[in-house]
Protein backbone atom coordinates (compact mmCIF):
# COMPACT_ATOMS: atom_id res chain seq x y z
CA UNK A 1 0.00 0.00 0.00
CA UNK A 2 1.75 3.20 -1.41
CA UNK A 3 2.09 6.78 1.71
CA UNK A 4 -1.29 8.33 -0.83
CA UNK A 5 -3.02 5.17 -0.13
CA UNK A 6 -2.55 4.57 3.55
CA UNK A 7 -3.31 8.46 3.86
CA UNK A 8 -6.71 8.82 2.21
CA UNK A 9 -7.54 5.08 4.21
CA UNK A 10 -6.63 7.11 7.72
CA UNK A 11 -8.60 10.00 6.48
CA UNK A 12 -11.52 8.04 5.12
CA UNK A 13 -11.36 6.01 8.82
CA UNK A 14 -11.61 9.50 10.92
CA UNK A 15 -14.03 10.99 9.03
CA UNK A 16 -16.44 7.67 9.48
CA UNK A 17 -16.06 7.22 12.75
CA UNK A 18 -16.40 11.10 13.30
CA UNK A 19 -20.08 10.65 12.01
CA UNK A 20 -20.86 7.93 14.31
CA UNK A 21 -19.67 10.28 17.37
CA UNK A 22 -22.35 11.65 20.01
CA UNK A 23 -24.69 14.52 18.14
CA UNK A 24 -23.73 16.38 21.23
CA UNK A 25 -22.19 19.45 19.94
CA UNK A 26 -20.41 20.47 23.45
CA UNK A 27 -18.66 16.67 23.31
CA UNK A 28 -17.67 17.23 19.62
CA UNK A 29 -15.86 20.63 19.93
CA UNK A 30 -14.90 19.08 23.72
CA UNK A 31 -12.88 16.53 21.67
CA UNK A 32 -11.13 18.03 18.65
CA UNK A 33 -9.93 21.35 19.82
CA UNK A 34 -6.42 21.03 20.33
CA UNK A 35 -4.61 22.21 23.81
CA UNK A 36 -3.34 25.60 23.43
CA UNK A 37 0.43 26.34 24.31
CA UNK A 38 0.35 28.69 27.46
CA UNK A 39 2.82 31.33 24.65
CA UNK A 40 2.70 32.65 21.27
CA UNK A 41 2.65 29.04 19.08
CA UNK A 42 4.91 30.89 16.25
CA UNK A 43 7.61 32.45 18.61
CA UNK A 44 7.67 28.85 20.16
CA UNK A 45 8.34 26.98 16.81
CA UNK A 46 10.35 29.29 15.74
CA UNK A 47 12.98 29.34 18.71
CA UNK A 48 12.86 25.86 18.14
CA UNK A 49 13.71 26.20 14.54
CA UNK A 50 16.30 28.66 15.23
CA UNK A 51 17.93 26.63 17.68
CA UNK A 52 17.83 22.94 16.20
CA UNK A 53 21.83 23.18 16.16
CA UNK A 54 21.79 23.75 19.94
CA UNK A 55 20.86 20.17 22.32
CA UNK A 56 17.50 20.80 24.29
CA UNK A 57 17.90 20.40 28.07
CA UNK A 58 14.87 21.47 29.15
CA UNK A 59 10.96 22.78 27.53
CA UNK A 60 8.03 24.22 29.29
CA UNK A 61 5.77 24.85 26.63
CA UNK A 62 3.21 26.25 28.63
CA UNK A 63 5.07 28.49 30.69
CA UNK A 64 7.15 29.27 27.40
CA UNK A 65 10.35 28.35 28.58
CA UNK A 66 13.15 26.66 26.20
CA UNK A 67 16.65 25.86 27.92
CA UNK A 68 19.09 25.03 25.49
CA UNK A 69 22.30 22.41 26.62
CA UNK A 70 25.80 23.63 26.23
CA UNK A 71 26.86 23.36 22.25
CA UNK A 72 30.57 23.77 21.10
CA UNK A 73 31.30 24.55 17.88
CA UNK A 74 33.42 21.82 16.30
CA UNK A 75 35.82 24.66 14.65
CA UNK A 76 36.34 26.21 18.05
CA UNK A 77 36.11 23.43 20.76
CA UNK A 78 37.55 25.57 23.38
CA UNK A 79 34.40 27.23 23.69
CA UNK A 80 31.00 26.65 24.33
CA UNK A 81 27.48 28.44 24.58
CA UNK A 82 24.38 27.67 26.23
CA UNK A 83 20.71 29.45 25.59
CA UNK A 84 17.76 30.13 27.09
CA UNK A 85 14.56 31.63 25.95
CA UNK A 86 11.61 32.89 27.13
CA UNK A 87 8.55 33.77 25.29
CA UNK A 88 6.94 36.14 27.65
CA UNK A 89 3.21 37.05 25.38
CA UNK A 90 0.43 34.88 23.66
CA UNK A 91 0.92 37.94 20.91
CA UNK A 92 3.58 37.70 18.63
CA UNK A 93 4.98 41.19 18.89
CA UNK A 94 9.02 41.68 19.61
CA UNK A 95 8.81 42.43 22.89
CA UNK A 96 7.07 39.27 23.98
CA UNK A 97 10.70 37.18 23.62
CA UNK A 98 13.83 37.18 25.72
CA UNK A 99 16.60 35.38 24.59
CA UNK A 100 19.76 34.77 27.10
CA UNK A 101 23.04 33.58 26.17
CA UNK A 102 26.15 32.10 28.34
CA UNK A 103 29.15 31.17 27.49
CA UNK A 104 32.51 29.52 28.58
CA UNK A 105 36.07 28.65 27.93
CA UNK A 106 38.43 25.94 28.22
CA UNK A 107 41.26 26.38 30.59
CA UNK A 108 43.70 24.36 32.73
CA UNK A 109 41.33 24.03 35.21
CA UNK A 110 37.77 23.34 33.22
CA UNK A 111 35.15 25.57 32.13
CA UNK A 112 35.01 29.11 33.30
CA UNK A 113 32.45 31.49 32.55
CA UNK A 114 33.12 34.26 29.87
CA UNK A 115 31.38 37.05 29.00
CA UNK A 116 29.06 37.06 25.82
CA UNK A 117 28.66 40.22 23.23
CA UNK A 118 25.47 41.73 23.96
CA UNK A 119 24.38 41.74 20.33
CA UNK A 120 24.39 38.03 20.70
CA UNK A 121 21.30 37.70 22.57
CA UNK A 122 19.39 40.55 20.28
CA UNK A 123 20.99 38.65 17.18
CA UNK A 124 19.07 35.42 18.12
CA UNK A 125 16.14 37.92 19.04
CA UNK A 126 15.81 39.18 15.91
CA UNK A 127 16.55 35.44 13.72
CA UNK A 128 13.64 34.10 16.34
CA UNK A 129 11.18 36.52 15.08
CA UNK A 130 11.54 36.92 11.47
CA UNK A 131 11.13 33.27 11.86
CA UNK A 132 8.22 33.47 13.69
CA UNK A 133 6.60 36.27 10.88
CA UNK A 134 7.40 33.73 8.20
CA UNK A 135 5.44 31.52 9.88
CA UNK A 136 2.65 33.52 10.86
CA UNK A 137 2.26 34.63 7.21
CA UNK A 138 2.88 31.13 5.50
CA UNK A 139 -0.10 30.10 7.95
CA UNK A 140 -2.12 33.18 7.03
CA UNK A 141 -1.62 32.49 3.37
CA UNK A 142 -2.71 29.08 2.85
CA UNK A 143 -6.11 29.94 4.90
Amino acid sequence: MTLKTTLAAVLATTVLLGACASSSKANSNAATAAPNLGVNSYLWRAALETLDFMPLDQVDPFGGVIIMDWYANPAVPNERFKATVYILDTKLRADGLKVSVFKQTRTAGGWQDANVDADTARQIENSILTRARQLFIATEDSR
